[in-house]
């Protein structure tokens, strides 16, 4: 694999001047001011402090702590605006694997045809993320056909002061298999920059796509992130969130099922610690008849940190037969650690099953007290606690690499907020 230099298509650079006409007429978002940035304030946020991040030096891209490396995968890199591009079929007949550039002047017809179609310009950094992305991630599985190794693509933020723009594509056609791994990263743990995220997800009719996404900045840096995913009939995604690093930022992420029997799983976990801000907006959409959704997430928070959770179920009109969860459920190791968990529904089908659930506490003294009374310190018996709170997250999942994935990144981020 190697650093591509890559020319872009006509089609893609007018969508790039678009992009930055509308990104110069949507001002950023005000706090309590806009729905859906009530509880991250911008105010210290000066976009042009940060200059779009050049191309990095991909040798480093080891230096940056991973949060996780499944077995037996394929790498792809980007560092800063640097991209890994794969070598690639030369027609679209079989699985692709590639940085987005690369599929852009590759497969301008497939590219176009899906890029921009899963997530709306109607959004500041939305806007910004398509007039200015560099590299980014392309996996395209076409019908019936399998990836037969996990993809991991790191992108990796080593420049202070800049801007990392990644944009990730991922389409599964009817029938299609694929596991795909995201993870942002910063080198260091003082890396003060910007990172803008955009996925748009397609999972076909019949599809299946498993997909992980780990966000491991450092605490320093802001992030942003959009992530949206439409499942076709009887298609099924499985979808991981972790949330570890960054100092503040918000992250967007939605599931449509847009056909009937269409179904997604949604597991996220979050810990923060010093004065850390955390901040997840979740939403499934039930576009469709006899559609499933489940979603967990889990906060753990010390020092200073607060987090917020906003999740909303809605159900269009004719989407009978519905099943949807959502939780959420966080613990404050401290009593200066704040949450906000508000779950919310909107229904306009009349045979549906929708619920959820939500909670905020601290670690539960009594529990302590009794496995100090067993013989262990107080900070194993804490420990414990809070390994039984996040273990009910882990059990979300079968034997496997991905359990054991989560647990080891959970793990070691867990040692960190507690060691803060």
């Amino acid at each position: 694999m190697a650093d591509v230099a890559v020319r872009e298509p006509g089609w893609l650079a007018a969508r790039r001047e678009r992009a930055a006409r509308v990104s110069g007429e949507l001002e950023l978002p005000n706090f309590k001011g806009r729905p859906g940035w009530e509880f991250t304030d911008l105010t210290g946020l000066e976009l042009d402090r940060y200059e779009p991040a050049t191309d990095g030096d991909l040798g480093t891209a080891g230096s940056a702590p991973a949060l996780f490396e499944p077995n037996g995968q394929l790498r792809l890199n980007q560092v800063d605006g640097a991209a890994e591009a794969p070598e690639a079929p030369d027609t679209p007949d079989e699985p692709i694997t590639t940085s987005l550039a690369a599929a852009a002047e590759r497969y301008p017809e497939l590219v176009e045809r899906h890029l921009g179609t899963v997530v709306a310009q109607d959004d500041p950094f939305v806007a910004r993320n398509d007039a200015g992305w560099t590299g980014g991630l392309f996996v395209y599985v076409p019908r019936g056909k399998r990836l037969e190794a996990p993809v991991l693509a790191s992108s990796i933020q080593d420049a202070a002061g800049a801007s990392l723009v990644r944009r990730s594509l991922i389409v599964l056609d009817e029938g299609a298999e694929a596991e795909v791994w995201e993870q942002y990263l910063s080198t260091t743990a003082d890396v003060d920059g910007l990172f803008n995220a955009v996925t748009e997800i397609v999972v076909g009719p019949n599809a299946r796509l498993r997909y992980v996404c780990g966000q491991g900045l450092s605490e320093r840096a802001w992030v942003f992130g959009t992530q949206r995913a439409v499942v076709d009939q009887d298609g099924s995604l499985d979808w991981v969130a972790l949330g570890f690093g960054s100092a503040r930022g918000r992250v967007r992420m939605e599931t449509q099922l847009r056909g009937a029997g269409a179904g997604a799983k949604v597991t996220g976990a979050y810990a923060g610690r010093g004065r850390q801000h955390l901040d997840f907006d979740t939403t499934q959409e039930h576009a469709a008849p006899n559609t499933t959704s489940d979603l967990a997430f889990r906060g753990v928070l010390g020092g200073r940190a607060t987090a917020v959770w906003k999740g909303m179920i809605r159900v269009d009109p004719g989407a009978q037969q519905t099943d949807a969860f959502q939780e959420s459920r966080n613990l404050l190791l401290s009593k200066r650690a704040h949450a906000d968990a508000i779950p919310g529904l909107e229904i306009e089908a009349n045979d549906v099953r929708c619920t959820h659930a939500a909670a905020i506490a601290q670690v539960d003294r009594e529990q302590v007290f009794y496995l100090m009374s067993h013989g262990l310190p107080r900070d194993a018996a804490t420990r414990l606690v809070i390994d039984g709170f996040l273990q009910a997250l882990v059990d979300r999942f079968a034997e496997g690499a991905l359990r054991d994935a989560v647990s080891s990144a959970l793990e070691h981020r867990l040692a960190a907020v507690l060691g803060d």
